[in-house]
């Protein structure tokens, strides 16, 4: 497979004119696309990632993820809003309103990132929680699906989310890097799991590599989490020194299948039927080509 510089795939991969590839994680606001977010997405395109889930982390970052949806009209984006558990301690009345307000956006498909990150506990545990449940509480009056992180924190996230999971439309548990256990309570409750290059790292990825293969077909979501969890085994570069971005997801995609016994194009296909199947709405492809909305 080529990378990010060539417009060419080898046979030995699936094509980008045969296959359609859906990122559900990209962090398309973050400093280290501002020079060159055009490129980015013209390099998605080519790579065939026709659809691009852009991630919002605070108000100020989900407000730029719908600015961006509403700049680039026709390259396949929708956005999330929420407050990631690291920003939790800032979580009150007025962030809360402002969410809710933009959950009301048409470019944004999903609620969160939110969850519990208690291995940096960046905040404390207690505000962690009750962000949590707000944003579950926003997600449910919107009638959203969730954008889940986790980590270092399943014993408190799962009985949070098993005590709201029927009243929300569909869950994705964002960048699974967790056991055995945690991944099989997910699926019990019906919840996607999103795959990254994690699982293309020989040291940290061994144990996700062993799980991959039991995710059920149907439960299997794919994102980069750009500009981060860049591949480790890639061939070459990317464009932009140890920076991911949304064209590599094709790379990743052709380990998970590799992993799972399966063809990348199957992989693609049955990965965009279940990201569509999440967003619950209809997301057409980005054009070949195309103009900003406005400048």
């Amino acid at each position: 497979m080529s990378m990010p510089g060539s417009n060419t795939f080898p046979s030995s991969e699936c094509p980008a004119d045969e296959c359609q590839w859906a990122d559900i994680g990209v962090n398309l606001t973050d400093r280290q696309f501002a020079e060159d977010r055009e490129a980015v997405l013209q390099r998605a395109r080519e790579a065939g990632v026709t659809r691009l889930l852009l991630t919002g982390t605070n108000v100020e970052e989900s407000r730029q993820a719908v600015a961006l949806c509403q700049r680039y009209p026709n390259q396949g984006l929708f956005c999330t809003a929420g407050l990631h558990p690291h920003s939790a301690r800032f979580c009150n009345d007025d962030v809360l309103s402002e969410l809710r307000e933009l959950l009301e956006q048409p470019a944004v498909a999903a609620a969160g990132e939110m969850g519990l990150d208690f291995n940096r506990d960046f905040s404390p545990r207690p505000d962690q929680e009750n962000a949590f449940e707000a944003q579950l509480a926003l997600a449910v009056d919107h009638g959203k699906p969730v954008f889940l992180h986790q980590r270092d924190a399943h014993d408190r996230f799962l009985p949070i989310l098993k005590a709201w999971r029927d009243r929300l439309p569909a869950v994705v548990v964002h960048c699974f890097t967790d056991q055995r256990r945690p991944l099989f309570d997910y699926l019990d409750l019906d919840c996607f799991i999103g795959i990254t290059g994690w699982v293309c790292d020989e040291r940290r990825g061994r144990e996700l590599a062993e799980l991959v293969p039991h995710i059920p077909g149907n439960r299997l979501l794919l994102e980069t989490d750009a500009p981060y969890l860049l591949p480790r085994d890639l061939p070459e570069p990317p464009a932009k020194k140890r920076r991911n971005e949304p064209c590599l997801l094709p790379w990743i995609g052709a380990r998970v299948a590799t992993l799972r016994g399966e063809t990348t194009q199957a992989l693609a296909q049955q990965t965009l039927a279940n990201t569509l199947a999440f967003l619950q709405r209809d997301w057409p492809a980005a054009l070949t080509h195309t103009t900003p909305a406005h400048p």
